[in-house]
């Protein structure tokens, strides 16, 4: 699912306390991190995580999950009470600065996140929907993924070199930075094809093909 909006709608804080200290974290918000980390393939019940913690109720339990998202700990999805995402170790920042990379540019061994950033740009990682430092940023060039991705598109991308088919990807093919979206025939053969059917897809090439991640949002800049 992408994030779409616009340059217009997206309002970054430019001004950080750089003093930034770690938020305590209560004994019992500790013990349910802990827990919350090592259960994380099979959720334990709320019941459970108040017998774990020794809470008198569950809306003891409720309360302290409430206090890890605010402390930037856990991020829970709305719709699912058992999906979470552990952020880190420590809390993630109101404001990441995501290295921005021109579509142009391929670093050594074919690898555009080992080339330089072109900029770093502040995003408030509330929008990103994963930790900061899976993010990056590219520079749409061209329109061969129009409609969705349209000519100087800022593309949010996840690291993931190991993307679903069909996902819409960022890659090297021979050293060219492409947006693509990904078909798989076999183990050994994938297809980068356009989303303007403009365009013909290209066979990625066995020995010179890198997946950098996987597009996770769009901010495009309208008139």
């Amino acid at each position: 699912m992408f994030l779409h909006t616009s340059y217009s709608h997206v309002i970054m804080i430019i001004v950080i306390n750089r003093l930034c200290f770690m938020k305590k974290l209560h004994p019992k918000q500790e013990k349910l991190l802990d827990l919350l980390k090592s259960n994380i393939e099979e959720p334990l019940t709320i019941r459970e995580l108040q017998d774990e913690i020794g809470a008198s109720s569950p809306s003891i339990v409720h309360h302290h999950i409430k206090q890890l998202e605010s402390k930037g700990y856990l991020r829970r999805n709305p719709h699912n009470s058992h999906d979470y995402q552990i952020l880190a170790d420590k809390p993630d920042k109101k404001i990441a600065f995501l290295n921005l990379y021109g579509m142009a540019q391929c670093g050594p061994n074919g690898s555009m996140l080992k080339g330089n950033p072109i900029d770093r740009i502040p995003i408030s990682t509330k929008i990103l929907g994963f930790p900061s430092s899976d993010a990056f940023l590219v520079k749409a060039r061209g329109d061969s993924m129009e409609p969705k991705i349209k000519q100087g598109d800022l593309v949010i991308v996840r690291k993931n070199v190991s993307p679903e088919d069909g996902s819409i990807v960022v890659c090297v093919n021979n050293d060219e930075v492409m947006i693509k979206k990904i078909q798989k025939i076999d183990k050994d053969n994938i297809f980068l094809t356009s989303l303007n059917q403009a365009y013909k897809a290209i066979l990625a090439s066995k020995d010179n093909f890198k997946i950098e991640g996987v597009v996770k949002g769009i901010l495009s800049y309208t008139e």
